[in-house]
């Protein structure tokens, strides 16, 4: 069933890939949009504000107070959030073990602590009118057990059994999509310190990315069309299950897929053990 015709809709990261895409897409079905960047002044280039687009400056990396705050300033222009797109974010190209704490501190502020507070944020005006719709932008490398996903599925868990079905929450897993960014192309990060046994790695990782960059088989504008259609309940979307994961792209669904398969692998290769693993009650 398609949701109301006029939807507010919060998406941070607008300023390039698919935030950038999201937002034409969103105000060509007639709902509005609260579109986000870290500066403002990278969005103003971009879309000019009218009755049913605001562009709002939203550091998603910042402390969890001035988050809170611009929620706030983005609940009082249309009095409710209905969407939230928690798209911003970026990817750390370094090696495991090249990374400094500093390194993962500063990822995870921006790709889980910061969309975290914001969705925690907005959550109480979306349970106030018993409905609204998160999504969460990863991509198929998500298929790890990262912190983002993990927080998405507890949280989806946690509203359904509390009462309040119709706040949905989605995970959209990309492929590989050619946006207007030169994402893969750009140096990995290498310490003055590191270890030359890597070396070869780490070239032959830039090799690839480099070769793969703006040569990227998925088109983010037909993606974007899916996700806008998957939270309206319309389109290709229409008489379908909301999905609480969503792979874009044959190559998200086959890392899925292999997954799945590993897992299930290793369930039944060591099932004969693992299953016999509860006390003994007799022995108590």
């Amino acid at each position: 069933m398609a949701l109301d015709s006029s939807r507010v809709w919060l998406v941070t990261g607008t300023s390039s890939g698919f935030g950038r895409r999201l937002v034409p897409s969103i105000l060509r079905r007639g709902d509005k949009v609260i579109a986000t960047a870290r500066k403002i002044d990278t969005i103003q280039r971009i879309f000019t504000p009218t009755d049913s687009l605001h562009l709002l400056e939203l550091d998603i990396s910042a402390e969890e107070a001035t988050i809170k705050l611009k929620a706030q300033e983005a609940l009082k222009l249309w009095g409710k959030v209905d969407v939230l797109i928690n798209n911003a974010g970026y990817s750390l190209k370094i090696l495991a073990e090249d990374a400094t704490l500093s390194d993962f501190q500063a990822q995870f502020q921006t790709n889980f602590y910061g969309p975290a507070a914001l969705t925690n944020a907005l959550l109480p005006q979306m349970r106030s009118r018993r409905e609204g719709t998160i999504v969460m932008i990863g991509s198929r490398s998500s298929w790890n057990p990262i912190p983002a996903l993990l927080y998405s599925e507890t949280l989806a868990q946690e509203l359904s059994s509390s009462g309040f079905p119709n706040i949905r929450i989605g995970i959209v897993e990309p492929s590989g999509f050619r946006t207007e960014q030169n994402v893969l192309g750009y140096p990995m990060q290498v310490p003055t310190d590191a270890d030359p046994a890597y070396d070869l790695l780490r070239a032959r990782i830039q090799t690839n990315l480099e070769a793969l960059d703006l040569n990227q088989s998925g088109d983010p504008d037909k993606a974007v069309e899916v996700i806008v259609d998957a939270v309206r309940g319309e389109g290709q979307a229409e008489g379908k299950e909301w999905p609480l994961y969503l792979p874009l792209g044959r190559d998200a669904n086959k890392d899925v897929e292999t997954k799945c398969v590993k897992m299930l692998t290793a369930v039944k290769d060591w099932k004969e053990i693992t299953d016999y693993l509860d006390i003994d009650e007799e022995c108590v």
